[in-house]
């Protein structure tokens, strides 16, 4: 800041302005947008003005028509700066105005208030400037030296300003008295709680030493009521005086929220009903809270997190005045979905290769979405196809009560079986084909960790092994590779897991990048003791109306680990053109893809690609070394094109690729790959 703006205050106060009384709820603005400023109160005399004007304006004008008497005839006003006295001058003198006799003026001059030469010769020129009709001899009438006076008030820099007449030898000289306002000496800012100081000073900072401008007054008032509007706050500037000294005293309503009700509406009547949702419940996850200024484009932001709960048919925020106490209370109409229900799907097994149809998956399930009203999720489903079975127990709270950090928690119980072809190949010998049998059961814990990212830990036991096709168990398969760890027809580990997603936009084409950590914790001697780590990252890039989508998986293990539990490589999501599994078994991998998608007819798009995929060498460190006992050639690549369709499950995926050895293959898949 300049040395001459150092004595410059600025303070701020925690004193509430009461609330303009015409307040009216969203979509109308909760204040009136084009505030009459309390322009009146710059000066005591300004609230006379409009009477004085005409009063005096009539009174010279009959003077002058009698001339009854030289000497100095008086015509004095206190100009009112309220929009309506502008916008309204007093009816009869428009309608006398073609009968008004014109005055021959001689000399018209600007002097101060008490009729001397002024010292600021600028400000002596601004009003000089203003006039438009009032110049030396030239003939006026009352009308035209009225709207001489309105200019120079509306100039900006004059408090009044009286015209006087002087009857001359030479005719009448008409002299402008007038009083300009205060220098700008320091700001007193009341109830402006979230307004940043800097803005206020950067705002006043120039006008400092300077006589106020009521029109650059008005500017920056009008940039105050815009930064509450760009934020969408319901707040403004309702009141402005000049007090003694120069010190421009502004005071800003701000309306806070005094209370946040819950109303539950019937969803087919729309009448007020008692709703099954508890109420912390949603005012947990509501950002706008009692005492803050009200933020429209915060309210937007709660009700799509409401609405993302899943529990919620409709949500809608209405503002609506607090009495007279300057605040407002918020109304959330709530129209809750159907809590619970059955279901029915199907899916495709990534782990059979043999036939077509043969990976076909049934599904049904049974699923809660507000139990206990609570916002908690229970999910009961069974998976059935030619060979996976998967009976799955899950209970999700979304956000732990009382937790501030927005933690949740899942607890999980699942029965499955797999086939493990893609590890141990299709049916051979007289074991037929291999399923893996898993029992898991756990509990994690995930919370956002900043913007965009998220964290989840975790502990989970798994009790899996081999089976043939009759049901029992075995532990080597026909290439005498063992099938567990263990030696044991079981293997049993505890693992403790972590997880880091960052999502971006949560689209396909935005970044995303995951990374997954396992530890096998050896809490008892015969429990397997590993740790994992695998990542994955993807990046979208649009060129013109085509989308090049770019991804790259990796992993590696340490440890002793089951054999069905290797990286593989080859397939729908992996490298196309092969198998599922064909390219690969090891300890470590890695697979990048490239994709290029471009529209071609409504939801339908097409895509080119390649994949390449490989075990970095990690194949014979596998247990038993199943990929080198089945001639897997531990890396690989494919390309090829397809379609996708944009379905209600998604899009649906139809690709051919040929693989590296020239061999063509159809994949379909649903979603996006991994």
């Amino acid at each position: 800041m300049a040395e001459r703006n150092k004595g410059v205050r600025f303070v701020s106060s925690s004193t509430k302005v009461p609330l303009s009384r015409s307040l009216s709820p969203p979509p109308l603005p909760l204040f009136p947008s084009n505030l009459l400023f309390a322009r009146q109160n710059l000066s005591s005399a300004l609230q006379t003005a409009k009477h004085n004007l005409h009063r005096l304006i009539t009174s010279f004008a009959q003077d002058i028509r009698r001339r009854q008497q030289p000497g100095l005839l008086r015509l004095g006003a206190f100009l009112s700066l309220s929009q309506a006295a502008e916008a309204n001058p007093p009816r009869h003198a428009h309608s006398r105005d073609r009968d008004e006799e014109r005055v021959l003026i001689s000399e018209v001059l600007i002097r101060d208030k008490d009729g001397e030469e002024m010292e600021r010769k600028d400000l002596e020129a601004e009003a000089a400037a203003a006039l438009k009709a009032c110049r030396p001899n030239s003939a006026l009438t009352v009308r035209e030296v009225q709207e001489d006076v309105h200019r120079i008030i509306n100039s900006g820099y004059f408090c009044s300003c009286m015209p006087v007449a002087v009857d001359t030898r030479d005719g009448i000289r008409l002299i402008f008295q007038v009083e300009p306002n205060q220098e700008f000496q320091g700001l007193i800012c009341e109830g402006a709680n979230v307004l940043p100081s800097k803005f206020l000073e950067d705002a006043f900072r120039d006008g400092y030493g300077k006589v106020v401008n009521i029109r650059r007054l008005d500017e920056v008032i009008n940039s105050i009521n815009g930064w509450y509007t760009e934020r969408g706050l319901f707040g403004l500037v309702s009141d402005v005086e000049i007090l003694s000294g120069g010190i421009l005293k502004l005071k800003v309503s701000e309306a806070e929220v005094n209370n946040i009700t819950l109303r539950f509406l019937d969803r087919r009547t729309g009448e007020p009903t008692t709703g099954k949702t508890r109420p912390e419940t949603i005012l947990q996850q509501l950002t706008t809270k009692k005492g803050q200024v009200y933020s429209l484009l915060q309210g937007r932001r709660d009700v799509e997190t409401i609405l993302t709960m899943g529990i919620m048919e409709d949500v809608s925020i209405i503002p609506q005045p607090a009495g007279d106490t300057g605040k407002v209370d918020l109304v959330m109409n709530l129209v809750e979905r159907v809590s619970g229900g059955f279901s029915a799907g199907g899916g495709i097994s990534s782990g059979i290769t043999n036939g077509p149809l043969s990976g076909l998956i049934g599904s049904f399930a049974y699923s809660h979405r507000n139990v206990f009203g609570r916002n908690q999720k229970l999910n009961l489903s069974v998976e059935r196809g030619q060979i996976d079975s998967i009976f799955r127990i899950n209970y999700t709270d979304p956000w732990i009560e009382g937790d501030d950090k927005r933690t949740s928690r899942s607890i999980m119980i699942q029965n499955s079986r797999t086939p493990g072809t893609i590890v141990h190949g299709n049916p051979q010998g007289d074991h037929g084909s291999v399923t893996i049998g898993r029992v898991t059961a756990g509990i994690e814990y995930s919370r956002p960790i900043r913007p965009k990212w998220s964290g989840t830990m975790g502990i989970i036991f798994q009790h899996a092994g081999a089976r043939d096709d009759r049901g029992n168990p075995i532990i080597k398969d026909v290439h005498s590779c063992p099938l567990t760890a263990s030696g044991n027809a079981y293997d049993d580990t505890l693992i403790l897991k972590g997880e880091g997603v960052y999502t971006g936009l949560g689209d396909q084409g935005s970044p995303m990048f995951v990374i997954n950590m396992e530890q096998g914790l050896p809490v008892l001697p015969e429990w397997l003791c590993f740790n994992r780590v695998s990542a994955r990252a993807r990046k979208g890039v649009g060129i013109g109306p085509a989308h090049v989508v770019l991804s790259l998986l990796g992993g590696h293990v340490l440890g002793n680990f089951s054999p069905h539990e290797a990286f593989t490589i080859g397939g729908t999501n992996s490298v196309r053109g092969y198998e599922e599994g064909a390219v690969g078994s090891g300890r470590s991998y890695v697979v990048g893809s490239g994709e290029v998608s471009f529209p071609m007819y409504g939801p339908v798009e097409g895509a080119l690609f390649a994949d390449y995929g490989s075990d970095l060498g990690s194949g014979p460190t596998v247990p038993g070394d199943p990929a080198g006992a089945r001639g897997k050639p531990g890396s690989g690549y494919g390309y090829g094109a397809g379609v996708r369709v944009y379905s209600p499950l998604g899009p649906l995926r139809l690709e051919y690729a040929f693989n590296d050895h020239g061999a063509g293959r159809f994949h379909f898949g649903v979603g996006h790959r991994n």
